[in-house]
């Protein structure tokens, strides 16, 4: 009997390890997918799952929001045709100008920073947009480092597609009346492993 009883506290020992290991796993991903994150300027040309594309996009609209009014729009493009149709018609209303020479650097594929995948966000103007916009967007940054994915935040795409060239495209990305185009999140697998850049520890102060 004693045996039995000793085995018996062995084993829900055991179990209580495994499920503490667990739960201090659990608490720790969220850490450890920000210590993680990069900003990922290089991408493989592999194409990314469309259930990873919805994941990251369901983990944004998760975000808090003013007064849970959730007014954002998220629009996912992942056809090649698409991105490089975009690319060229840009390509082509900027050429001979200064910023086709700043575009097209060694490497350049697209406007998205190569990425085989964008993630378009909308909302319209308003107090709380930018804070609204800025939790979605870091949801959807660390869904993606927990599945192995980079991101890049572009801002660049408000000025992109204000040449009117691009205004077909805008189009088709369908944000209701009244949403404006506020970034878009490149998407893709890595193609580099950047270090992390130095954080300025000294913004951070306790108010006594």
């Amino acid at each position: 009997m004693k045996r039995l009883i000793c085995l018996l506290a062995l084993c829900v020992t055991a179990v209580l390890s495994v499920w503490m290991v667990t739960e201090s796993q659990k608490k720790n991903g969220v850490i450890e997918a920000i210590e993680a994150r990069r900003s990922i300027r290089a991408y493989k040309d592999t194409p990314v799952e469309r259930e990873k594309l919805e994941l990251l996009a369901k983990c944004g609209v998760l975000a808090p929001s003013a007064m849970n009014r959730q007014e954002w729009e998220v629009r996912i493009v992942d056809s090649k045709e698409w991105i490089d149709g975009c690319t060229s018609a840009y390509l082509k209303a900027i050429e001979g100008t200064d910023k086709a020479k700043h575009m097209l650097t060694p490497g350049f594929k697209n406007l998205f920073r190569n990425a085989p995948a964008v993630i378009f966000v909308a909302a319209p103007e308003g107090l709380f947009s930018g804070v609204n916009l800025g939790m979605l967007g870091q949801n959807m940054m660390l869904a993606a480092t927990d599945v192995e994915l980079g991101t890049c935040c572009l801002g660049s795409v408000q000025m992109l597609f204000a040449e009117p060239a691009l205004a077909p495209y805008l189009e088709s990305l369908g944000f209701s009346d009244g949403y404006k185009l506020s970034y878009a999140l490149a998407v893709g697998y890595p193609d580099e492993t950047p270090d992390a850049k130095p954080r300025d520890l000294t913004k951070i102060k306790f108010v006594e």
